[in-house]
């Protein structure tokens, strides 16, 4: 809407932001709490004994198909699809950069995710076999979910769009505490994945096409 002179008259269109740098200010944050994670299970400090205490503490509880119903949220065989529906919805739409961040963000788990769990070589909470931190089931989950809502909000309804970054959170929820149930990872594993995979979704904001109206 074009702004009005002293007269009345048409005046200039009023400037229209750019993208706010605040779309990206947590992405920091998130990075300094994966590395001091990882840090502590590295150096075998107290926030990782904690974390082991809380693990066996919890491993086991909750119906068990329940449980395994929510661990499986972040295969790849469920998550992928989701997150493929969205892609393609939004490239039918016209969006271009959105859906490939999208997708670069999808590749980047096993990219990132596979050599951490080689370095870190971390003992799981029912076996000694390593390699669990961090969760790839977990990020395979907060990737695939979270790009998906951030693909699907702009073209839905604004009194509705709420329910897409909702619907991420408590699918991406549930499967960290399936996971964590199953005794399938520990605590810090999801938590890490959260915070390593949650900086990388950040840009995703920035590129998304705009909102609909109304």
């Amino acid at each position: 809407m074009r702004q009005t002179g002293p007269t009345g008259r048409p005046g200039t269109t009023p400037p229209v932001p750019g993208r706010p740098a605040i779309f990206l200010f947590p992405a920091p944050l998130l990075l300094a709490l994966f590395a001091l994670t990882t840090w502590q299970i590295v150096a075998d400090g107290p926030l990782r004994a904690l974390d082991e205490r809380t693990g066996r503490a919890v491993v086991g509880h909750g119906p068990a198909r329940l449980t395994e119903f929510l661990a499986d949220l972040g295969n790849t065989q469920v998550a992928l699809p989701v997150l493929g529906c969205a892609i393609v919805l939004a490239l039918v739409r016209g969006a271009r950069r959105a859906p490939l961040y999208a997708a670069l963000a999808m590749g980047a788990v096993p990219a990132l995710v596979v050599p951490l769990k080689a370095w870190i070589a971390r003992p799981g909470p029912l076996t000694d076999a390593t390699g669990y931190f961090p969760s790839g089931h977990a990020a395979t989950a907060a990737v695939a979910y979270g790009a998906a809502a951030l693909l699907v909000a702009p073209y839905v309804r604004r009194s509705w769009s709420w329910m897409m970054p909702v619907a991420a959170v408590l699918l991406t929820t549930a499967t960290g505490i399936g996971l964590v149930l199953r005794g399938y990872h520990w605590p810090l594993d999801v938590l890490g994945s959260w915070f390593l995979f949650g900086a990388v979704l950040l840009p995703l904001r920035a590129v998304r096409a705009p909102q609909l109206p109304k």
